[in-house]
């Protein structure tokens, strides 16, 4: 249902859905152009140039989107009929369409755990013979931060074990870095720690730094380089795109470090919730920006009851919603969405 007008709309959707600030619309006005294409936008290539360093990779590509970022790193370290193993819940399985068979033409094993998170372990029984019969195992992805499992970080110390035996066993290591920004806030670490142990790293701008549009793929020169003509193959390609560049750059000067008052708003919006009558949240998944809880009842229909009040969240199954705090949402809109919900929920479970 759509909110009253009049109503102050607490968008608790995504935090995909922020808008520029004022400082990041002057920034993108004042960016020069090129034609990035061609290969000459100077905005761009100093984006590059400035992620590659943050990460400690060689280099760095520009794309528009996180699922491109990610179908790029796929296609640039595998063959097709090869395949990659990876969590039963990862957001390349979940949300990308499937590009990574009607794309890359690759098949997947998935791995099982409550969080999104696992050891090394869980890789080896994964791997196929090398046997003609079977797909070669190639290589290796993790999210971090975990989406589905509520915005779970990994801890350097998981993906560097995690990295070490899918190395020892000769495969490539692929991380799914959309969030990655928020897991660096929650484990006090620098996104050079954590890429360290990947061949391939993709960053989203779009989400909690609040910027319109664009991802960035990092990893050694000779597969960004790949990377790069399956871009063009795609049609990621963008012309004058230091004006999004700009917005970037803007984000990463600006926006990184308050991050963290995403995080607390999200437990204290858990906090609230943990309690109320109809309602269960796992607290120790609330570790980033998410807050993901089940309720008694029909979770689309409590959506629509919420968003006639104001606030929009999104139900991702039948009885789970998610809330996503971000750079639009202030401590005082949290607190009001957090009453609101948990009035609703206590009604439906009650009725």
């Amino acid at each position: 249902m759509t909110p009253p007008r009049d109503l102050d709309v607490i968008d608790l959707r995504s935090d995909t859905v922020t808008r520029p600030t004022p400082g990041m619309r002057e920034a993108m006005a004042r960016a020069p152009l090129g034609d990035d294409v061609i290969g000459d936008d100077p905005t761009v290539i100093a984006l590059q140039e400035r992620v590659a360093a943050l990460l400690g990779t060689e280099a760095a590509l520009f794309v528009p989107s996180g699922t491109m970022a990610n179908l790029l790193a796929l296609k640039s370290q595998t063959e097709p009929g090869d395949e990659v193993i990876l969590h039963r819940e990862s957001h390349v399985y979940y949300y990308e369409t499937a590009g990574f068979a009607a794309v890359a033409g690759l098949s997947l094993r998935f791995i099982d755990s409550p969080d999104g998170r696992f050891g090394p372990g869980s890789i080896d029984p994964l791997v196929r013979p090398g046997d003609d019969h079977f797909p070669r195992t190639r290589l290796v992805e993790i999210e971090n931060t975990h989406n589905r499992a509520g915005g779970v970080a990994w801890s350097v110390e998981d993906v560097a074990r995690v990295s070490e035996r899918a190395r020892a066993l000769g495969l490539r290591v692929h991380m799914d870095g959309a969030r990655l920004w928020n897991a660096c806030i929650a484990r006090g670490v620098s996104p050079e720690r954590f890429a360290r142990h990947a061949d391939t790293v993709s960053v989203c701008f779009s989400k909690g730094l609040g910027c319109p549009v664009g991802s960035a793929l990092c990893g050694s020169r000779s597969t960004i380089a790949r990377a790069h003509r399956t871009r063009k193959m795609l049609g990621g390609g963008m012309r004058q795109s230091g004006v999004l560049a700009g917005a970037a750059l803007y984000a990463l000067d600006h926006h990184l470090a308050r991050l963290a008052e995403d995080h607390a708003n999200a437990r204290l919006l858990g906090e609230r919730l943990s309690g109320v009558p109809g309602v269960t949240v796992n607290l120790a998944n609330v570790q980033t920006n998410m807050v993901y809880f089940n309720v008694s009842g029909d979770a689309s229909a409590l959506c629509r009851r919420l968003g006639a009040q104001g606030v929009l969240a999104f139900d991702t199954g039948p009885s789970t919603i998610r809330a996503v705090c971000h750079l639009d949402v202030s401590r005082a809109q949290i607190e009001r969405a957090a009453a609101v919900i948990a009035r609703e929920c206590a009604a439906q479970a009650v009725g």
